[in-house]
């Protein structure tokens, strides 16, 4: 009788998972149904998945997808797709304008031949600070002060311009974050203090006031608050900072392959000043001597890990910069599976503000977005891990 009720158990456990199988397939949940990972990814029966991909006009959702191939000369090649890319399409970019300002720093530095390693002094400040550790801040947690030191180093026009003069746009930093004087254009003198070497002054800017930026979805929301009260109008970020989504994935892509692009759009910093942002960009909290239980590794990983606080495994890479404010999660990624030998870029962003009601508080971060932007990142790699196999 035992050995009849093993058989039976055994069958029903075949029938159900039989059952399971027929309805994912009848869902079009399996990788050979699709052309490509992105495709995939936003028809996926995943409830965190859908429930962005059932309200699109809501969550404002962009995503740029890129697969890396060396041809038989060994040069780089590009495959691109996307979902609702519009770059006159306005969202918030939050902290990932600080990626920018990091590597725009180290740049700086080279111009004036000075080492990532030199420390400086930011007028009306008597600490003293390491570009090095400042720039480690900006990617291990996010520093807002690191990233406002670092844009009186360079300036807004500066920035604008350079990124520019790379081919990379749309794009305007027009201010700093989360400070009392976010928008003063003027920026303060800095120096730069190297053993053995004069100090560098870098003279204060005055800066081009920003004029209001000319694309669309500039006025979100039915309302914002602010010294406490609610003020029920749609909020207006037209003098705010913009990076749009193809800006950030041209960046990113220039930073991992310099050699794919022509010598006018690559960043002009030293193999070892690129190495040094490598590290920095893809090391762990806990890797940069952060409490883990306050800085979990996934604390600026969203894409795939950004669901779990549990450690990501030592064969991911993930090379990026997030950026979270105004109810706009925005995550720029190199990812690397060494493991099983892959790579990509994914750039997402997703508005989260049920409400509509900005400068509130109340977003729905945890609840929405960050899960999204998870299983996004989880089914990409399940899609591409599939095509590897198959081949």
């Amino acid at each position: 009788m035992k050995s009849l009720s093993k058989t039976k158990a055994n069958t029903l456990k075949i029938i159900i998972l039989s059952t399971v199988t027929m309805v994912l397939f009848s869902c079009g949940s399996h990788p050979k149904n699709y052309e490509n990972a992105l495709d995939f990814a936003i028809s996926s029966p995943s409830k965190k998945i859908k429930r962005v991909m059932d309200n699109l006009e809501a969550h404002e959702l962009q995503i740029l997808f890129t697969t890396v191939e060396r041809d038989k000369r060994d040069a780089i090649k590009f495959h691109e797709y996307s979902f609702q890319l519009d770059s006159l399409h306005y969202f918030y970019p939050a902290s990932t304008v600080k990626f920018p300002i990091a590597l725009l720093s180290l740049e700086k530095l080279s111009s004036l031949n000075r080492s990532h390693l030199d420390n400086y002094q930011v007028e009306e400040d008597s600490v003293t600070y390491s570009f090095a550790n400042t720039i480690n801040e900006i990617f291990a947690v996010s520093d807002n002060e690191a990233n406002n030191r670092l844009f009186e180093f360079l300036g807004s026009d500066y920035i604008n311009s350079k990124l520019k003069s790379k081919g990379i746009h749309p794009v305007r930093i027009s201010h700093r974050l989360s400070t009392s004087d976010a928008a003063n254009p003027n920026t303060k003198k800095i120096e730069v203090l190297s053993k053995g070497l004069e100090l560098v002054n870098i003279q204060p800017n005055i800066n081009s006031n920003p004029k209001p930026l000319n694309l669309s979805h500039l006025n979100k929301g039915i309302g914002y608050v602010q010294n406490g009260f609610t003020i029920y109008t749609p909020f207006d970020f037209s003098y705010k900072n913009y990076f749009s989504l193809r800006a950030q994935h041209e960046m990113i892509k220039r930073v991992i392959f310099p050699e794919a692009f022509k010598e006018s759009e690559r960043f002009n910093i030293s193999e070892e000043k690129r190495t040094f942002l490598l590290e920095s960009m893809h090391k762990l909290p806990r890797e940069q001597g952060y409490n883990p239980k306050i800085y979990y590794d996934s604390y600026g990983k969203f894409l795939w890990f950004g669901d779990t606080k549990k450690q990501i495994p030592n064969h991911i890479k993930i090379y990026n910069k997030v950026g979270y404010a105004f109810g706009t999660l925005t995550d720029c990624a190199y990812i690397e599976d060494h493991k099983n030998k892959l790579s990509y870029f994914i750039t997402a962003t997703v508005l989260v503000n049920k409400n509509g009601v900005f400068n509130d508080n109340n977003y729905e971060y945890d609840s929405l977005g960050i899960p999204f932007l998870a299983a996004l990142g989880r089914e990409i790699h399940r899609f591409e891990k599939y095509k590897k196999r198959k081949f």
